[in-house]
């Protein structure tokens, strides 16, 4: 299937690793050109170079901190022309409400949360002088089936589903579509850290994280390019009616798996 994407201009949050470089593999497959945006310069850069190798596309790197409002400012100057906002970073951290301090919670909401609508802001107004755009928001699963051990990425991610409903809800009056996901477990660095953090607490040992993917669905995490195909077809105009909902990839847990 041709998405019709070839040529588009794409900008990708945490694109350095995780679902955010699976997306950028899937977008540059179609023909897309990146603007590929992280805080990990070196991992980012060799993603560029190899997928403007393999895929003859424009793949250009920004090396941000989507906490601070000059790099927000500066990222969205750089993405005056994009067609496509993928919103990815994040890195909110696993436990209950008492092992989550306020520092902690505003340190993970001032990138998840507040850098998803403080990005979107910037870009969402270009993309109405533009004419038109698309805007993918990668939540998470826990903001729908609420997780007391994940407490402050269920809150943030409650938040940011309520942000992308409201925000897509009316946004095809400025020709812009505005979507979300809900990746389940996705088999990722940051999935692992999450899993081994539980295991600590849970058994003393986090060696043991493994345990709790053998009750998964399939036996296993989503795989990143699962969530990245999606991505992919939700910013197509193959989804051109598609605005204020948001897509949940969990193997069916949230609707009642186990």
């Amino acid at each position: 299937m041709d998405l019709h994407l070839r040529g588009k201009r794409v900008l990708i949050t945490g694109a350095s690793k995780g679902i955010g470089a699976a997306a950028a593999e899937a977008f540059a497959e179609e023909g897309a050109h990146l603007l590929l945006a992280a805080r990990s310069g070196d991992q980012l850069k060799v993603l560029a170079e190899r997928l403007r190798s393999a895929h003859q596309i424009d793949a250009a790197t920004s090396i941000v901190d989507l906490r601070k409002e000059e790099d927000v400012a500066r990222l969205a100057k750089e993405a005056a022309d994009i067609d496509v906002l993928v919103n990815n970073a994040g890195d909110i951290p696993g436990g209950p409400i008492d092992k989550i301090d306020e520092a902690a919670w505003r340190h993970a909401w001032e990138l998840k949360v507040f850098g998803y609508i403080n990005l979107t802001r910037h870009i969402y107004a270009q993309m109405k002088a533009k004419g038109g755009g698309v805007i993918v928001n990668d939540i998470g699963a826990a903001g729908e089936k609420f997780d007391a051990n994940y407490i402050c990425g269920s809150a943030g991610n409650a938040a940011l589903m309520a942000f992308t409903r409201a925000l897509g809800g009316r946004s095809l009056a400025d020709n812009i579509r505005v979507v979300g996901i809900n990746p389940g477990p996705v088999g990722t660095d940051r999935h692992v850290t999450l899993l081994k953090t539980r295991a600590t607490q849970q058994f003393g040992d986090e060696s043991r994280y493994k345990e709790f993917q053998k009750s998964l669905p399939l036996g296993r995490p989503a795989h990143a390019r699962e969530i990245g195909d999606l991505m992919a077809f939700l910013a197509s105009d193959r989804a051109g009616y598609t605005s204020g909902v948001i897509y949940t990839v969990d193997g069916g847990i949230s609707a009642g798996w186990g």
